[in-house]
């Protein structure tokens, strides 16, 4: 089953739309965030889920 979301960023005066896309299927945990290559984008997944 797949969930779709729509939500908002603001970026100084702009705003800017954003959708996230989820996958709710059985299996193993994980995560993939894509699009993104800033090195703290990355780190952010260790946050999320407190995993190293």
């Amino acid at each position: 089953m797949v969930a779709l979301v729509h939500s908002g960023a603001v970026l100084g005066i702009d705003g800017y739309a954003v959708e996230v896309e989820v996958n709710l299927s059985q299996g193993l945990p994980g995560m993939s965030i894509v699009g993104l290559p800033d090195a703290a984008i990355k780190e952010s997944s260790d946050r999320l889920t407190g995993s190293t």
